[in-house]
């Protein structure tokens, strides 16, 4: 196999897969003879031993037949090491972002990019055992430009980034006296992001959709030599972006035009160690990363702009300083955005804070409107402090999560309950959250629980 330079074809590999090049030759016939099987060893050391026994004996019959036994595998890693193949190989998913407990589809496609067919090849993938078996193949002979492609199944109840690959080619003699191993030189990943749940259309807290009569408009001067231009922010349409500007300042810049101002919401995700007990895809801190992601991708879906942070005061990389805009006017925009949101809670991990104090002080510094919380084990004083960030939030949304109800399978703890009291007495529509509970539901609570507030009461600006 010529593993110096295999290239992939023109126009190859299709969208969304990566091509894959084999590493060098790396122990020459050294290398080529370590390849050789149990049965190719076992010729060889019958060969040496006949031969042995001939010159002692004296039978020259012997020894005919112990050259025969012992050059056949040497022969064979001598043939195999001296085949030119020239292989590409690439590796597509479909999809490259799916939920847990969701099967992802792994294609596999092999180029015989040489002039001479191939002999029978073994295809194995590199796959994390928390996928599944890794996949194995047995691929014909393949023609002078032929190509093969088979395909195989991965599902994970865990998120996060997996890495597949890389791809290996064993080849092997008619005899199976020798194999040897190739490999591609790059891999993908597959994100297993965590399930999301859709939830109903309900209004909390007097709050307007993301677009409507009720958003104050930000008005722009007439006139292009009027134009105020502003820095770029994500999700902004490049159809209005102001060329002029952005030369003498360097920097992408954009018109003010006159547009509704998008209503904002934060979802405060804690991620703190002390905060949870237990693990698994039914644990209270999983519940709370597919609530967010829940919340976030609802959200966005309405035309919000939102924003994700946790207990270590942390947002996501890429975000504007008013969060991610959704998809109010451009769909493409707020599924972006999406994916960014979800890939980050895919990776997101427990945290070895013990406060929220971080969190707080980035609450404190403003993004006036709908607050949202999923919150692990409290104690009084981080009870305090949740209850302080009511106060420059429009409406604050908080579910409390026992960890030790949940590793019990028991009714909520009385403990949990008070926080819950604490935090409705802060002004925050609190519910404990109960081992298998569904958000869709809670969501639909908290909406008739703001439907009850006073209608002179004010809430970040809306009303």
């Amino acid at each position: 196999m010529d593993t110096a330079a295999p290239q992939a074809p023109q126009g190859y590999p299709p969208q969304g897969g990566e091509g894959q090049r084999e590493d060098g030759d790396r122990g020459g016939l050294r290398a080529a003879l370590a390849g050789l099987t149990t049965r190719g060893r076992s010729f060889l050391a019958a060969g040496i031993a006949a031969a042995a026994c001939a010159y002692v004996l004296g039978q020259s019959d012997l020894l005919r037949v112990g050259l025969l036994l012992a050059v056949l595998p040497l022969l064979c890693v001598l043939v195999l090491h001296r085949t030119r193949y020239r292989v590409a190989g690439s590796r597509r998913l479909a999809p490259q972002r799916v939920e847990t407990g969701t099967e992802a589809r792994v294609h596999l496609r092999v180029d015989n990019v040489s002039r001479v067919p191939t002999g029978l090849l073994m295809l194995q993938d590199h796959v994390p055992y928390m996928l599944g078996p890794r996949p194995r193949f047995v691929l014909d002979r393949v023609e002078a430009g032929g190509r093969r492609e088979v395909s195989y199944r991965v599902r994970s109840d865990l998120r996060g980034r997996f890495p597949l690959g890389p791809l290996q080619l064993r080849l092997s003699d008619p005899f199976g006296m020798c194999e040897l191993t190739r490999s591609f030189s790059t891999h993908d990943n597959l994100t297993v992001i965590p399930r999301t749940e859709p939830l109903p259309p309900v209004k909390l807290g007097g709050e307007s959709s993301g677009y409507g009569d009720g958003q104050h408009r930000a008005l722009a001067l007439a006139g292009d030599d009027d134009i105020i231009p502003r820095a770029y922010r994500h999700g902004d349409d490049l159809r209005r972006v102001h060329w002029r500007s952005t030369a003498r300042y360097g920097e992408l810049m954009v018109r003010r035009e006159e547009q509704p101002q998008r209503a904002r919401c934060t979802v405060l995700l804690d991620t703190r160690d002390v905060a949870y007990e237990g693990g698994g895809p039914d644990s209270a801190f999983e519940w709370a990363v597919s609530g967010a992601a829940s919340v976030l991708t609802h959200m966005l879906e309405r035309g919000f702009s939102v924003r994700l942070l946790t207990d270590t005061g942390s947002t996501v990389p890429g975000e504007g300083a008013e969060g991610f805009a959704g998809g109010g006017r451009s769909v493409e925009g707020g599924a972006e955005a999406g994916g960014l949101l979800l890939d980050t809670l895919a990776v997101v991990d427990h945290s070895d804070g013990a406060g929220l104090s971080r969190a707080y002080d980035v609450l404190r510094g403003g993004h006036e409107g709908l607050l949202v919380a999923f919150l692990g084990d409290l104690d009084e004083e981080q009870a305090a402090l949740t209850a302080r960030m009511r106060q420059r939030h429009g409406t604050a949304v908080a579910f409390v999560l026992d960890s030790g109800t949940w590793l019990t399978g028991g009714a909520v703890a009385g403990a949990v309950e008070d926080r819950v009291r604490r935090l409705r007495e802060a002004g925050w529509q609190a519910f404990a959250v109960a081992p298998g509970a569904r958000l869709a539901e809670l969501w639909q609570l908290a909406g008739g629980a703001s439907a009850q507030t006073p209608a002179g009461e004010t809430y970040g600006g809306w009303s």
